[in-house]
């Protein structure tokens, strides 16, 4: 299996990624999304995981053909703040932080075959408002699920770190502490980007 992630300026790219993927025929438990919780009025809906006192077993609730946004809930990510997450990605960043290569969600992404230049800026982009999404798919399959979350505008790593690195940034910082409500907007304005 191969991990592909992304990640999206707005959550209703995000979403409609996550759709995608499900039409294509990815399980919905092999699929992963994180997002800043300011970064939809959507998600202010969204209270808590089934078992919110543990973060653990996110994507059981998900249940046959209910696909995975039907399972989204909130929890604390060290760096990240809230979030709204499902999927085995935030189970792992919350659940197994302890054996991840660089701990929370930047191990989480690095053990998922992400390089770790861009787990950082993909941590960091979610910090600021952005929200990933995560598959894990046959190796053979790779490429078309590559083209397939490319359809929905993802942000270009390398630009986006550049971007940062202007503003001062080095990586991300899991004891950094997380954007508020009024940062993220300011963010996202920034970027040109809406809910």
């Amino acid at each position: 299996m191969k991990t592909v992630s992304r990640i999206y300026d707005t959550h209703a790219d995000a979403r409609a990624a996550v759709g995608a993927l499900e039409a294509s025929g990815v399980p919905s438990r092999d699929i992963s999304l994180v997002a800043n919780k300011c970064v939809s009025a959507e998600l202010d809906a969204v209270d808590k995981f089934p078992d919110a006192a543990t973060g653990i077993g996110l994507g059981t609730a998900l249940g046959g053909g209910a696909g995975l946004l039907a399972g989204l809930g909130i929890l604390t990510i060290p760096g990240l703040g809230l979030v709204v997450a499902a999927g085995w990605l935030a189970s792992i960043a919350v659940g197994a932080a302890a054996g991840a290569a660089a701990g929370g969600i930047v191990g989480a992404l690095i053990d998922a075959g992400l390089p770790k230049e861009h787990a950082d800026v993909y941590s960091e982009a979610v910090r600021r408002g952005c929200t990933l999404v995560s598959a894990r798919v046959p190796d053979n399959e790779s490429a078309s699920i590559q083209a397939t979350l490319d359809r929905y505008g993802p942000v270009d790593p390398v630009q986006r770190a550049s971007d940062y690195r202007r503003d001062g940034w080095t990586c991300f910082d899991p004891k950094a502490a997380a954007y508020t409500p009024s940062e993220t907007e300011i963010e996202r304005i920034r970027r040109g980007g809406t809910a």
